[in-house]
């Protein structure tokens, strides 16, 4: 009898052929053991020379591109076929002796690829290497620009490096160049949205602004499960309403913090000095089910600092207002950095962002939290796309206060990852707002008015009962009730119901 092969894994996934060997990241991760969430596309060689194709999270290359079983080219390998990945450079760094990184580097000291290696050995670890400077040769890009996103170059004579990461050392998440985005970023969003609203009467502005905050506060709460008094509703759209006007300091998330839990009387307001996490408790013993753990206190000071830092390089690089303001929102609520309250101020951070660098027009607020309600499973798989394959990193144990502590160095789970996915999904709702939402909410107000003065040219109605009239037109398809026309419009005729029926139809209906 013969016996089937055991079938290999990695990630917990089963290898694409039999045959198939890791390479580049994978095969780091894999010979160096190194505890890190492996990247969200793995590579596997298989004997086929030229084979270049993907099944599922598999990128499969042919034997062509087999590179030497050695770190080094490994990397190579990896940075020239998959991009920059920060967490497995600075975990596979730490795994590996200086002298033999040295040695390695100075193989090939002009080499693009050996001085790119040697640029994130020293920007990520902030360690000199015993390497003399680069004289000679070419500046070549930290990142490469046709698989990442970069932001603006900075000049690194030591190893004749444009370091053109959009970020710090202590803050850094990445995104992929997707056809996806280069299509969205293509469509000048921006651009069209100010064309759009140029053409919009002031006052009809204003009021299609008014009702599309309110609807993005309102949805901000509905998000959480929550259904506040109007006060605080109208309160928090204010806010969003002057979203771009301060500059984002630990200061303002604070202040935001404030707006958003007046009674702070159950929480410990202010940056978070006790772990945290998101999920629920065990009905029998209380003990914490996690579903995503939050940034241990003692790494906050630093870990938002360099975000803050990050922040300020991405707006002061040109780098896309949409990417930075994916990176800024989601990057929050992972981190986690209050008690609560940390949705809805991750929430209001892309409208910070996108207000401050000038992409949205100004006095008008992408009502991104409503869109986000329509496509709230969405949203949620996009959060646990980021956050569920770090978890199984994270280890720590339950507070007598059903709390968690966690229990091992986790910080560089929060600096850096692939945000590809929360950018994407951001496009789109951006979109979607600039297509559809501002453009249908003007023509309504349009169509509104039009049946408003139709209805008041006609008849001597209060603003009250017309208003009344109109909104039970709406809930009704265009049909007065018979309970309306027997008690609050009794003094309509039959004739006079009929036409107001027909020209609201006729507005609103007859497309």
């Amino acid at each position: 009898m013969v016996l089937a092969k055991r079938a290999k894994f990695f990630d917990e996934e089963v290898y694409p052929e039999p045959e198939a060997e890791l390479v580049g990241y994978a095969w780091l991760i894999n010979e160096f053991q190194l505890s890190v969430p492996a990247p969200n596309a793995i590579c596997a060689i298989v004997p086929a020379i030229n084979a270049k194709r993907s099944k599922g999270r598999w990128l499969i290359w042919g034997s062509r591109y087999q590179p030497e079983a050695h770190w080094f080219a490994q990397l190579t390998f990896a940075l020239k076929y998959e991009g920059a990945d920060l967490a497995i450079m600075k975990s596979l760094f730490g795994a590996l002796a200086i002298e033999d990184i040295r040695t390695s580097i100075e193989s090939e000291i002009t080499g693009a690829y050996s001085r790119r290696i040697w640029f994130f050995y020293e920007w990520l670890t902030t360690q000199v290497l015993p390497i003399k400077d680069v004289i000679t040769g070419n500046y070549v890009d930290a990142l490469n620009e046709k698989l990442q996103f970069g932001s603006g170059k900075t000049k690194v004579s030591r190893q004749r490096i444009n370091n053109n990461l959009p970020g710090v050392n202590g803050f850094c998440p990445l995104i992929r160049k997707t056809e996806k985005l280069v299509q969205y970023i293509g469509e000048n969003l921006d651009e069209k949205a100010a064309k759009n609203i140029g053409a919009v009467h002031s006052d009809l502005l204003a009021r299609a602004a008014a009702f599309l905050l309110l609807s993005d506060s309102k949805a901000s709460y509905s998000i959480e499960g929550e259904a506040p008094p109007h006060s605080r509703i109208e309160r928090w759209g204010k806010i969003i309403g002057q979203a771009g006007m301060q500059p984002l300091t630990i200061e303002e998330i604070e202040r935001l913090q404030e707006v958003v839990i007046p009674d702070g009387r159950f929480i410990l307001p202010g940056i978070r000095c006790v772990g945290g996490f998101v999920g629920e408790h065990d009905r029998v013993t209380n003990i914490p089910i996690p579903e995503h753990i939050s940034a241990k206190p003692e790494d906050l000071d630093e870990l938002l600092a360099a975000y803050l830092n990050a922040y300020e390089l991405m707006k002061n690089s040109g780098f896309h207002p949409v990417l930075a303001a994916a990176i800024i929102a989601f990057s929050f609520v992972i981190i986690h950095p209050l008690e609560d309250g940390n949705g809805r101020i991750h929430r209001y951070l892309i409208h910070h962002v996108l207000a401050e660098s000038g992409f949205t027009p100004k006095g008008v607020v992408f009502p991104v939290s409503a869109i986000i309600l329509e496509k709230i499973e969405e949203y949620k798989a996009v959060l646990e796309q980021f956050t569920s394959p770090r978890l199984k990193y994270v280890e720590w144990q339950p507070t007598i206060d059903n709390n968690v502590h966690v229990t091992n160095e986790t910080a560089d789970l929060y600096r850096y990852g692939d945000m590809t996915c929360q950018v994407e999904f951001l496009f789109e709702c951006v979109k979607e707002t600039v297509d559809t939402v501002l453009p249908e909410e003007v023509l309504y107000l349009e169509r509104y008015d039009e049946i408003w003065n139709y209805v008041n040219n006609r008849f001597d109605m209060p603003q009250k009962s017309l208003s009344l009239l109109l909104n039970f037109l709406r809930q009704s398809n265009g049909r007065l009730s018979t309970r309306a026309t027997t008690r609050e419009f009794a003094a309509l005729t039959e004739t006079e119901v009929t036409e107001i029926e027909n020209k609201y139809q006729e507005v609103f209906l007859l497309d």
